[in-house]
């Protein structure tokens, strides 16, 4: 299983991805699940990716084939295409296409070949997005409303970006909300693992702002985490509840 989640601010974008495929008890496989693709100065898009470990590796190795492409066009390559709109039409044509060939494979065994993408970015002239690709190629959008995306398990991270997220949050903000949502998720769930992976994408700057590979351990992250537990014992002894 996996953990990845997208925090869309008024500042910018927060990208946030575990890395652990398998978490069996002498199984544990780690692959990269947060992919970017940039031209600075012009347009940055970064993928994350949940699901089958063979549809998503099969999309992601399609799609940067028809980037390299020497004949590729707007219609192909989504680093081409002309709006970021645009751009998820053709993911999300590639993630079905590639679910359904996969698929029709795996019920021969009765296994799910499944995946999911988050794709956020932002090209010169346009507004930053971020939307939530679905196995079947269709998608939602980040929304002043709902201003977050998840995928994978997605459920122990998600009361603190309920409460906490807003458009008007800013980005260092959004960027410690996001690595409590996944130390909540970390906590609570063995299919999620470290090391993480964080990208963050400043409104403007039309490429990966910052970039982070956070591993076991890591003193920042280790310090978050218990200062967050903390917290949490504080204010639960801090309540005053009569009970009936």
């Amino acid at each position: 299983m996996t953990y990845c989640v997208g925090l869309m601010v008024d500042e910018g974008m927060v990208l946030l991805s575990d890395t652990r495929t398998n978490a069996g008890l002498d199984n544990i496989a780690t692959y990269q699940k947060m992919f970017t693709f940039e031209e600075p100065g012009e347009r940055v898009i970064v993928i994350l990716t949940a699901g089958s470990l063979s549809t998503t590796q099969t999309v992601i190795a399609k799609l940067s084939e028809a980037i390299e492409h020497p004949d590729a066009t707007p219609e192909t390559s989504f680093m081409l295409a002309p709006t970021l709109l645009a751009a998820v039409d053709i993911i999300g044509n590639m993630l079905s296409d590639v679910t359904l060939e996969i698929s029709e494979k795996m019920n021969r065994m009765n296994q799910a070949a499944s995946a999911s993408f988050i794709v956020a970015g932002q090209r010169a002239g346009g507004e930053a997005r971020m939307f939530l690709v679905y196995p079947e190629g269709n998608y939602i959008e980040a929304t002043h409303d709902t201003p977050y995306l998840q995928i994978g398990e997605h459920k122990y991270g998600k009361p603190i970006l309920d409460r906490v997220i807003r458009k008007s949050t800013s980005l260092k903000d959004a960027r410690k909300a996001a690595l409590l949502s996944m130390d909540s998720t970390l906590r609570s769930n063995l299919s999620v693992g470290m090391p993480l992976d964080l990208a963050m994408i400043r409104d403007g700057e039309y490429q990966v702002s910052q970039y982070q590979r956070i591993e076991a351990g890591d003193p920042e992250f280790s310090a978050l985490s218990d200062s967050w537990s903390k917290a949490l014992r504080d204010s639960f002894a801090a309540i005053h509840w009569a009970a009936s």
